[in-house]
C-alpha cells in the first residue's frame, strides 16, 4: 500500500507516518516547510500542482489529510482577527479540499482508494461549550467537505472517512491531552483498515466509536 500523509512533520501526522511505514507500508509524508518528506503547502494550489506531478502516475492507496492548524486555542472573542479566520480557513478547510482534488487521478490509480480527514470532536454540532471559534468552524466544514466527497466518490469506489484523533499530548493538543501520539496514530490506523464502502461517509472517534454530527 501506499500512503500520503500531509502535515507529516510532528505530532500525529509524523506518528502515523512512523507507524505506516513500520507496518511494511510506502508512506510519502508532506510539510509546509520541507521538515519531513515532500515540501507541500496545503493552501498553495501551485504546490499541489507540483506535488501531483511528483507523484507521476504512482497510485495512491491511502490518502491521509492530516495538516492543520489551531491558531485560536484560548483567544478571547474580542482578540479575533480576520488572518485568524482567513488562515484557519484555509489551512484546516481549502486544504484538505486542494490535497483531494490534486490526487484524485492517483486514487483513481488505486484498486482500493481510501480518503482519511483529521478533523475533530470540535465539529461536531452536538458539542458547543464555546471558545475556539475559528478552529471548530473550520473543522466543521472539513466534516462537511468529507460527508459530501463520499457521496459524490462512492461511485468511483473511493471510500471517505472522517475522524476524531482524540485528544492527544502533542504541541497542538497540549500535555494535559488524554492519549499519546502513538495510541491516536494506532487506533486511527485500524480504523482506515476497516473503512469500506459501506462505511463511507463515517465520523469516528480514533478508537472506532461513532461520533455524533
Amino acid at each position: 500500500m501506499h500512503a500520503v500523509v500531509t502535515g507529516a512533520s510532528r505530532g500525529i501526522g509524523r506518528e502515523l507516518v512512523k507507524q505506516l511505514t513500520e507496518a511494511g507500508h510506502e508512506v510519502t509524508g508532506t510539510s509546509q516547510d520541507h521538515s519531513s518528506g515532500v515540501r507541500l503547502d496545503v493552501c498553495d494550489s501551485g504546490q499541489q500542482a507540483r506535488f501531483a506531478a511528483h507523484l507521476g502516475d504512482k497510485p495512491v492507496d491511502l490518502l491521509v489529510c492530516n495538516a492543520g492548524v489551531y491558531i485560536d486555542k484560548g483567544m478571547a472573542l474580542e482578540d479575533y482577527t480576520t488572518e485568524v479566520w482567513s488562515k484557519s480557513l484555509a489551512v484546516n478547510v481549502t486544504g484538505v479540499f486542494l490535497t483531494v482534488q490534486a490526487l484524485l487521478p492517483n486514487l483513481r490509480l488505486s484498486d482500493n482508494p481510501k480518503i482519511a480527514i483529521i478533523s475533530s470532536q470540535m465539529a461536531s454540532h452536538a458539542r458547543a461549550p464555546g471558545g475556539s471559534y475559528a478552529y471548530r468552524a473550520s473543522k466543521a466544514a472539513a466534516l462537511n467537505i468529507g460527508r459530501n466527497l463520499a457521496t459524490d466518490l462512492k461511485p468511483e469506489g473511493i471510500s471517505v472517512g472522517i475522524y476524531h484523533p482524540g485528544w492527544v499530548r502533542t504541541d497542538m493538543g497540549g500535555s494535559e491531552g488524554d492519549i499519546s501520539v502513538q495510541e491516536s496514530a494506532a487506533g486511527l490506523m485500524h480504523e482506515f483498515d476497516v473503512l469500506t464502502l459501506q462505511t463511507t461517509g463515517c465520523f469516528h472517534t480514533w478508537d472506532g466509536r461513532i461520533h455524533a454530527f
